[in-house]
């Protein structure tokens, strides 16, 4: 997939509490008219049938949203379409997904019945080895994770002060003023989205879905992770203002935000760090670290230093844990898919195809 053509974001994370879901935000219920939820085990086609699904939707002229797995990023959890309030997702653990309208919106999809059962019987053994480990390097991933989360709530913790609040404030006022103006009587909606992941194949952004929906992106230059409190009112004011927003959390901290998008007004506000700057040129550029006070940073330095450089160390560690984690599923997918009927998985997903394109018809 090519991640500046389309909209890719994440609803699950790899969190230090462990799986953190957002799947309750797949799609707003009360718009949605056909949601598909597959159920099956490993390597049954799930992530082929749902790329199946949005390549064809997307042929069609539809604006397609794609959802990562936080697990392998190269495999899809979700495709929406918003427009026709239709998607397809994956409804195993731990990203479970259970209907709210049964038969009227959602409906199940079992792909588990496209593997062949008696062939499977002959790997058995192996299938239930592979299985084993698995979760143990979760869990050593995730201990990683709270311990680099605590190293970076040591950092923030002394530099967010009352009068550097003050002076976000200030600036969020004049950049509300400036570039938010009022749309309609009503306020708008905010739906959360992980724009990025911890993943096996490192801590990834996906800045090309910013670029998608937004020409014009403030870069919050953001060492030590002080965004929240500036997003938080930049949100607020723009569904004062009738505005919806894509509130996009710290996969390391679920209940802050990192990242603000306003696909309305192709306006976003991107927190960045030295790891991973704005790629392009921004349309303007925030240094939060400029707005902390100074003092402060230069009498913490040498500690701020140490805490930085622990921490990542303990991220490099859980990807690795996560990369082990890839390399047992992968053996499990290749002892799964000789005996799967893919040609079933097809027809499955031709069908959906048929069924969304017949929404589109009567929309």
């Amino acid at each position: 997939m090519e991640a500046e053509a389309r909209i890719c974001y994440y609803l699950g994370a790899n969190a230090p509490s462990g799986f953190y879901s957002l799947y309750d935000q797949l799609i707003d219920p009360e718009r949605a008219r056909d949601v598909r939820i597959l159920k099956g085990g490993p390597g049954c086609g799930k992530s082929t049938l749902m790329k199946q699904v949005g390549k064809a939707l997307e042929e069609a002229g539809h604006c397609v949203e794609y959802v990562r797995c936080s697990g392998d990023p190269d495999s899809l959890d979700a495709v929406v379409i918003p427009a026709l309030g239709a998607a397809v997702v994956d409804g195993t653990a731990p990203h479970v997904v259970e209907p709210r309208y049964p038969g009227l919106v959602e409906s199940y999809v079992n792909l588990g019945d496209c593997y062949d059962r008696v062939a499977l019987q002959e790997v058995g053994q192996e299938l239930k080895g592979c299985m084993k480990g698995y979760k143990g390097c979760y869990s050593r991933a995730y201990r990683c994770l709270t311990a680099a989360a605590q190293l970076e709530e040591d950092m923030r913790t002394p530099l967010l002060t009352p009068a550097l609040e003050a002076r976000m404030a200030k600036r969020v006022r004049g950049i509300l003023s400036r570039e938010i103006k009022r749309e309609g009587d009503q306020a708008g909606r905010s739906v959360q989205r992980f724009l990025g992941a911890i993943t096996w194949q490192g801590v990834l952004r996906e800045y090309g879905t910013v670029e998608a929906q937004c020409g014009r992106v403030y870069e919050l230059a953001d060492t030590y992770g002080l965004a929240h409190t500036m997003l938080t009112c930049l949100a607020a004011g723009a569904m004062a203002a009738g505005h919806d927003v894509v509130a996009c959390p710290d996969p390391l901290f679920p209940d802050r935000m990192a990242h603000l998008l306003i696909p309305s007004l192709s306006l976003a506000f991107v927190s960045t760090t030295p790891e991973q700057p704005w790629p392009r040129r921004p349309y303007r550029r925030i240094r939060l670290d400029a707005m902390a006070d100074q003092e402060l940073l230069r009498r913490n330095r040498s500690r701020l230093r140490f805490s930085r450089k622990v921490s990542a160390a303990l991220l490099e560690e859980a990807v690795a844990s996560l990369a082990q984690a890839k390399a047992m599923h992968d053996q499990l997918e290749e002892l799964y898919n000789p005996h799967v009927d893919f040609e079933q998985v097809a027809a499955r997903g031709d069908q959906i195809i048929w069924d969304f394109l017949d929404l589109a018809q009567g929309t």
